[in-house]
């Protein structure tokens, strides 16, 4: 029995940055200006807190201005909604990224359709994402698929007729990625909460992207010898069985490891090539906006 080969998000996020880096540097040589993207944060939440922060680094790093702009979980939705608006309308700003979720009460739908398709560099807004899922190549679309399609690649050559299954449906990873799978030339399946033998429809893939937000849902027997899996979920538990808390993936990685042919580790897989596209969605954003080429990113 092989162990499948463990595709880490981590090294290939070394990559993209670099690439990042180096557009900014050509496109700043030639126009003078620098990127900002602006991350709008509601409240105090920890777990955003410590998400935001890692894609202000992040974004320093590579030569993207980033400002964190912290509002009081106490501001009304027509507070926010002007936030937005002003963002919006700054030709100093190139993008805007609302940190999800939003406090009890908000409709973050509403607040998100305020960003200016232009800067929205989650590419949430129904303009990009319609423009997307059309197939128009230079829409700018949700990050995480992005990153996805981006770690297969490492390990795919060729898409072509091959089956995949994506498990979610969410506008967030599922839809979009199901989208990109078809764009690869994939024969795709999306399954949810609602279908029926989910298992069977797992086990016909070669290439399954799990995107349920459910601990461990995929076992060993859902998975069929060589298939590359793709781990998207973020699960904290808080026993691992060890009586230590942690974070799990939607796959059971120590067994589905010794199926597959290759497979993303949870922490370390998806989650460093999601704020990777939303700096190559920045950079994107910024180029279209100065008038500049369309970048090869």
């Amino acid at each position: 029995m092989t162990q499948a080969k463990t595709i880490c998000g981590k090294t290939l996020a070394t990559v993209i940055d670099g690439e990042v880096k180096e557009a900014i540097a050509s496109l700043h040589a030639s126009f003078g200006k620098t990127p900002k993207l602006t991350v709008v944060v509601v409240g105090d939440d920890p777990a955003s807190a410590i998400y935001v922060n890692n894609k202000v680094k992040r974004c320093r790093k590579v030569g993207i201005e980033s400002e964190k702009l912290a509002l009081d979980a106490n501001i009304t939705q027509a507070g926010l909604t002007q936030v937005i608006r002003d963002l919006s309308a700054d030709p100093e700003n190139h993008g805007i990224l609302l940190q999800l979720p939003l406090p009890n009460g908000m409709n973050a739908r509403e607040i998100l359709h305020e960003i200016a398709p232009e800067k929205d560099v989650d590419g949430f807004h129904p303009l990009n994402f319609g423009s997307f899922m059309a197939g128009a190549q230079d829409a700018l679309a949700p990050c995480t698929p992005q990153g996805c399609l981006r770690l297969l690649k490492t390990v795919i050559d060729d898409f072509h007729g091959k089956d995949a299954t994506v498990i979610g449906c969410s506008n967030i990873v599922g839809k979009p990625m199901a989208e990109l799978l078809l764009q690869q030339g994939c024969s795709v399946t999306s399954v949810h909460h609602l279908s029926h033998d989910i298992k069977g429809k797992v086990r016909a893939a070669d290439i399954i992207v799990a995107a349920a937000g459910s601990p461990h849902l995929v076992k060993a027997e859902w998975v069929k010898p060589g298939a590359v899996v793709i781990d998207v979920g973020i699960n904290r538990l808080r026993d691992l069985g060890n009586g230590k808390s942690g974070i799990v993936g939607d796959v059971d990685f120590d067994a589905v490891s010794k199926i597959a042919s290759a497979i993303t580790p949870v922490p370390g897989g998806v989650g460093p090539l999601t704020i990777s596209y939303l700096l190559v969605n920045t950079v994107r954003a910024f180029a279209h906006q100065i008038g500049a080429d369309e970048l090869q990113l």
